[in-house]
């Protein structure tokens, strides 16, 4: 007998527990395909792509170059129409159509070898005044259709005046037996070997319908100029009194303010078109040539609000990883956001598609690292991602309510709600219909906690004064957890 009631007890917990669980619902938030990102709030290195059928993706941005303090103009070919996002250069003329072929970013110039791009620089660059110009950097992609000789990318050509006569200067870059040959005439105060005429040329030859970043740049304090391709050292001559590092350094200035030509007879793409003051980009260790960041980029996505005692089951990723490639995926969960940091609460690495624990709150938020492959060529792509949730279900309020009005007090009586994942009711009072805000009942301020009851008065209440009131159940795993409002009922207390 006493084992009959051991194993009657043991059911009825079954019983009740398979009751609660069947309370919790499986939920999926989606991100991304169709729905779109919007609820990404933070990328690092990440842009929007082209994914599954047309829908936009996650993906690596590439190392497009970015303003700086010290850049004097850039063209990074986003916009339809160029324009130098340092703000110091106007478009004077321009002949480059928007292609989508690019190298960095979304867009690139095409040239076809009917006139480039003309700028008129102003008083605070580099070509729109005259004198000394410090040390400099000019780099830029180039992907050349046919490379022939005279093809010319850069052309800057003026005049200064040296005791009292005028001299001729010019600096023009063009191609020559397939190599990039740099000219610079008298543009070296003091140099007068080969009429003054400094030249140097790439020892790479360059390919047709090949991407190279090209970059020559002048140490004021050393008088090192030097050509890199991809990078690489090409070239390099110190314009100094010795031609050595050792010799009194010849200084660069510019006389008569005019216009520089980009790609004036070219014909190919040219990409994030640079001139710098200083002759290194941000740092001399991040060149960044690659066309990914190889340290890879980040997404994350804004705190999600779910529900009440929600717990994270798994995560289903549409998720393209080339060779090489990568995408780990982080989540993170709470009941009060406010407080986060950005790495509290702690970001739990999860595997996708695989069962996550101990992950619950009012909040979630998914972050994902993306990484490229060792050659930094190669970006993975995040399709889609699927967050699956269980959360509680808010129990039913109760299907009928009646108010009874008495000396300064109203009777609250209802009926049980028909769910049996109630923990009890909330009873909600006001002096306006469906605003309830009053605080002056003795059993407290709206809305009052009554526990799992169907009957309460309230007292301390106004006779003459209209209560209205409506009652909410919510649910035995977490009051939090309420459910919808009855309907409203009222009453008004008198001295009978």
């Amino acid at each position: 007998m006493h084992n009959k009631k051991i194993v009657s007890i043991i059911s009825c917990c079954f019983l009740l527990l398979n009751t609660v669980l069947l309370s919790a619902k499986e939920r999926v938030i989606t991100l991304g395909g169709k729905t779109g990102w919007d609820d990404v709030a933070l990328t690092d290195k990440i842009t929007t792509g082209e994914g599954r059928f047309g829908y936009p993706c996650m993906q690596l941005d590439t190392n497009s170059r970015t303003l700086s303090v010290n850049t004097d103009l850039l063209l990074d070919f986003e916009d339809e129409v160029p324009l130098d996002k340092a703000q110091n250069y106007a478009v004077v003329s321009n002949n480059a159509i928007h292609s989508q072929n690019s190298k960095m970013g979304k867009g690139s110039g095409l040239i076809r070898g009917n006139g480039g791009i003309r700028l008129h620089g102003n008083e605070n660059s580099i070509f729109g005044t005259a004198g000394l110009t410090g040390s400099f950097l000019i780099e830029f992609w180039l992907n050349p259709f046919i490379a022939e000789n005279g093809e010319t990318v850069f052309s800057w050509r003026s005049s200064r005046t040296v005791q009292n006569s005028p001299l001729y200067q010019m600096i023009n870059a063009s191609f020559y037996k397939n190599h990039l040959e740099w000219m610079f005439t008298n543009v070296f105060n003091g140099y007068s070997e080969n009429d003054g005429v400094i030249s140097i040329a790439s020892y790479s030859t360059i390919i047709p319908d090949v991407w190279t970043h090209h970059a020559i740049s002048f140490d004021q304090d050393t008088g090192l100029l030097e050509y890199r391709i991809n990078g690489r050292l090409e070239a390099l001559k110190y314009i100094t009194s010795t031609g050595t590092e050792r010799g009194t350094v010849y200084q660069a200035i510019l006389g008569v303010a005019a216009d520089i030509d980009i790609s004036p007879a070219y014909t190919g793409l040219i990409d994030d078109f640079r001139i710098q003051k200083g002759c290194e980009t941000e740092t001399s260790s991040e060149m960044r040539y690659d066309t990914f960041h190889r340290n890879g980029g980040r997404f994350e996505t804004k705190p999600i609000m779910v529900s009440q005692e929600a717990q994270l089951i798994h995560v289903d990723a549409v998720v393209n990883e080339p060779e090489q490639t990568s995408v780990v995926m982080y989540v993170r969960s709470g009941d009060n956001y406010f407080s986060w940091t950005e790495n509290y609460p702690e970001w739990i690495p999860i595997t996708n598609h695989a069962q996550i624990k101990n992950q619950k709150g009012l909040y979630f938020q998914l972050a994902a690292d993306l990484f490229p492959d060792g050659s930094g060529s190669v970006s993975p792509a995040v399709m889609q991602v699927d967050l699956h949730f269980k959360e509680e279900e808010a129990p039913l309020p109760p299907f009928r309510v009646f108010a009874d009005a008495g000396d300064g007090e109203v009777t609250l009586t209802w009926s049980y709600s028909l769910d049996s994942t109630t923990g009890g009711y909330y009873i909600y009072y006001g002096d306006r219909p469906g605003e309830y805000l009053c605080r002056e009942a003795v059993e407290g301020e709206s809305p009052v906690d009554v526990g799992n009851v169907n009957k309460i008065t309230f007292t301390g209440l106004k006779n003459g004064k209209i209560y209205y009131f409506a009652i909410a159940a919510y649910s035995k795993v977490n009051n939090k957890i309420m459910g919808v409002l009855s309907k409203e009922v009222y009453a008004r207390p008198l001295k009978k």
